[in-house]
């Protein structure tokens, strides 16, 4: 795409953080935004403020995402773009105190949103002659965080969707990408953390600047990346290291391309690749 004016887009978790930040800048660009928040106050008071559409949704419920996609096409005309961007943590990091509720919420909101919502909005991007999906994963998605192992499970798991679903929807002229930033100020980053990361002077980043890396993505025509953003960094596509094939003496074996999601990058197709 060469330019957002007059694309129709949802963002998820859109009433604060990097959802919010991701409308205003949407917005900007000429978008018309639907904002997709449980919240439905924050909802309704993100989409006063840009002139869009507010939707109240819980987006880990398989069975809500059919009204989500049908509410932004009834009321904005179509769709274009999602920013699956709605997250929690659990805030634990001793595994053996992790309970059902916590994990299964988790998952919920930042793992099966996702699917969820590619599966529902990737058929309306084709009517539509294609379109841009940007989910929002994390730093820990690409590295281990000990501080909540089921937080880098679910975010890991966004990083392989994505990555593998490059490929898969490029014949449509569907972008997806996934966005990695590190530690942002956000409110899910509060409390004694956060407060000692400020004292520290660890340097924080602007949920504005991960918003500007969503637009980049969604501009842009890279497709199933992981694009890091970090405090004074520009963005950058993480480069994944390829892992060892099968070494059999005499193997000049291939893996078909279309098994591999992004060929010299995250895989060798050699059978005797190293």
């Amino acid at each position: 795409m060469q330019t957002l004016d007059g694309k129709i887009a949802l963002v998820t978790g859109g009433a604060s953080g990097i959802g919010l930040a991701t409308v205003r800048r949407l917005t900007a660009e000429g978008a018309k935004v639907a904002v997709v928040d449980i919240d439905e106050e924050g909802a309704r008071s993100a989409a006063a403020e840009v002139g869009g559409v507010a939707i109240r949704a819980d987006v880990s419920r398989s069975d809500e995402w059919s009204r989500i996609v049908s509410e932004v096409c009834s009321g904005l005309g179509g769709l274009d773009l999602a920013h699956l961007n709605a997250g929690v943590t659990t805030g634990v990091a001793d595994i053996t105190e992790l309970t059902d509720e916590q994990y299964r919420r988790i998952v919920g909101v930042n793992q099966d949103a996702v699917v969820f919502g590619v599966r529902e909005v990737v058929p309306e991007l084709r009517r539509r002659g294609g379109g841009a999906i940007v989910a929002t994963a994390s730093l820990a998605g690409i590295v281990a965080f000990p501080l909540d192992a089921a937080y880098t499970l679910t975010k890991h798991a966004v990083v392989g969707l994505v990555r593998s679903l490059g490929r898969a929807l490029a014949g449509d002229n569907i972008t997806i990408n996934a966005v990695c930033p590190g530690l942002v100020d956000t409110p899910l980053l509060t409390g004694p953390i956060r407060d000692a990361l400020v004292d520290s002077g660890f340097p924080l980043i602007d949920a504005s600047s991960v918003a500007d890396a969503v637009v980049e993505c969604m501009l842009g025509s890279a497709t199933g990346q992981a694009v890091v953003v970090q405090a004074g960094r520009e963005p950058t596509a993480y480069r994944f290291g390829r892992p060892p094939g099968p070494r059999e003496p005499g193997s000049v074996g291939r893996l078909p391309p279309e098994w591999i999601a992004d060929p010299g990058v995250s895989g060798s197709t050699e059978a005797g690749g190293s």
